[in-house]
């Protein structure tokens, strides 16, 4: 009987570990891909109004948000997690405004501090993370005092990096017109915002929403909020004039937007499978990702004094010491049963089956649940969402930006290959639950 009882805790060893590099993977694939999609963003240093391009982006999200959950599992799924846990597309929906707002922040940020020094100060959110993740779901408690050193360190390491990235640019952006500190403000504004947005993540994968299934209804929040915000900020006849105006390269921005959804999506599976606290700052390697971009292929720090650069290398140096010392705390079996017990907790507020909570926390399906099956429905979406990229990709020009193609190809191979290797890891391992 023991040795029974010992070998089925070895398997659930063996199983933990293994979904935590699923966890690591997905947070350091969601990083390169959250970094590249913010790229497009520098179209706002050619006129493009901030609240337009965050709109475009949006509608980029809500065509990839259907069409590539159609693409992997098909819709039938979707109906399948709505129909056992229904209360948690408000969670979605709300999340989805918080998103939207924070994006919004973000562009505002690019246009005024610039993007390799604005993608760590709106990092922050790994931070609230943390709080988040200890307050509400159990995570770090009981995980030991190495743990805890690990995590406590990495903050301090993180918002010293910050401090410097802060000072830099005040320094980067000095001159006429210049607006280092709104910047400032609007990049952190914006992890304010998406810190708190992960608790929505966390409920839903505590209750065992598909990932796949959140990030589509995520999509209305983010429609409604980001179409609101546009009609305040421009109304109806100003909006119509600037999207007009900016036809020509509205097909990059929401590539931008569909770029992002493919980094969501990791990021997902990273704060399901090792927690927000985690996953956060495992995705928030973008930074790093936006350094690359902001540096190598838009130029944004040419011709500034070595001072400068030492602050944003060493700034960013010191942020991604601080996440890696966080991300791989890793959870252990005592920190792993306090999860477990705030997903019970979760599923009996909301009445879902033990089974169900207890069967997609360990990336497999329930006993009863039905393949998901691919439907005409989901061609059509796939369909009609390429369609429209194709559309919008036929009356596109190529921004007037000084940009250097050999980096960017550079940085789009390795992105691509990481998403097919965490892809692989992720199907072989959960088949995508």
């Amino acid at each position: 009987m023991a040795s029974g009882i010992g070998v089925v805790d070895a398997a659930a060893a063996s199983r933990a570990r293994t979904l935590q590099v699923v966890g690591v993977l997905s947070g350091f694939t969601a990083g390169a891909w959250l970094g590249a999609a913010e790229a497009p963003t520098k179209l706002v240093s050619v006129g493009i109004s901030p609240v337009v391009i965050s709109l475009i982006m949006v509608l980029g999200v809500f065509l990839a948000r259907w069409s590539v959950p159609a693409l992997i599992l098909g819709t039938s799924s979707i109906r399948a997690d709505v129909r056992r846990t229904p209360h948690l597309i408000i969670w979605a929906v709300l999340a989805g405004c918080i998103w939207a707002v924070a994006n919004t922040l973000t562009i505002f940020a690019i246009r005024d501090v610039g993007l390799s020094i604005a993608f760590p100060l709106w990092n922050s959110n790994s931070l609230l993370g943390i709080l988040w993740g200890f307050i509400f779901f159990n995570e770090l408690r009981q995980a030991g005092w190495r743990r805890w050193t690990g995590v406590l360190g990495g903050v301090l390491v993180m918002c010293f990096g910050a401090w410097m990235l802060a000072v830099a640019s005040s320094s980067a952006t000095a001159g006429p017109g210049s607006h280092a500190s709104r910047g400032v403000a609007a990049a952190l504004g914006a992890g304010i915002l998406w810190g708190t947005m992960y608790i929505p993540y966390r409920k839903a994968y505590l209750t065992g929403m598909n990932p796949l299934s959140f990030v589509t209804f995520f999509t209305f929040g983010e429609v409604g909020m980001m179409g609101t915000l546009a009609f305040s900020f421009t109304g109806a006849a100003g909006l119509w004039h600037q999207l007009v105006d900016a036809r020509e390269v509205l097909f990059w921005l929401m590539l931008g937007g569909f770029v992002w959804v493919i980094g969501d999506l990791f990021q997902q599976y990273a704060a399901k499978y090792v927690g927000i606290s985690r996953g956060i700052p495992l995705s928030n390697s973008n930074q790093i990702w936006g350094l690359l971009w902001g540096v190598f292929v838009f130029g944004e720090l040419h011709g500034r004094g070595a001072w400068t650069y030492m602050q944003v290398v060493g700034g960013s140096l010191l942020m991604m010491l601080g996440v890696g010392a966080i991300a791989f705390s890793s959870a252990t079996g005592a920190e792993r049963v306090r999860w477990k017990e705030a997903a019970q907790r979760e599923g009996v507020r909301y009445g879902v089956a033990a089974d169900y909570v207890e069967a997609r926390m360990d990336g497999r399906t329930s006993a009863g649940e039905v393949a998901p099956a691919r439907s005409a429905w989901d061609l059509v979406l796939i369909v009609v969402a390429t369609g429209v990229f194709v559309l919008f990709g036929w009356m596109e020009r190529v921004p007037q930006l000084t940009l250097h193609w050999g980096p960017a190809l550079i940085l789009s191979v390795v992105s691509i290959g990481m998403l097919a290797v965490c892809g692989i890891v992720i199907w072989r391992t959960t088949r995508f639950q």
